[in-house]
């Protein structure tokens, strides 16, 4: 049985070359690993489907929202 890596992310693509080269390329072709990345804005809802917004009191910055993060979650532990 393989070791399974689950990442999940809003920039899944950015991955793609990191985990498609050298070692972790080898054991994914070998089935040793599994290793899935996760569009975290996949489980976000509304038109433009994002993920973070404005910190509560204001300030600079954002924060990730809890809901993606609980409905990705939900999905993958399943």
């Amino acid at each position: 049985m393989p070791l399974e890596i689950d990442i999940l992310t809003i920039f899944p693509r950015m991955l793609d070359g990191v985990f498609g080269e050298s070692m972790l390329k080898r054991a994914q072709a070998a089935s040793l690993v599994r290793i899935r990345c996760v569009n975290l804005r996949d489980f976000a809802t509304g038109v433009h489907r994002t993920s973070d917004d404005r910190p509560y009191g204001g300030g600079p910055g954002m924060v990730m929202k809890p809901e993606p993060w609980g409905e990705a979650l939900d999905e993958l532990l399943l």
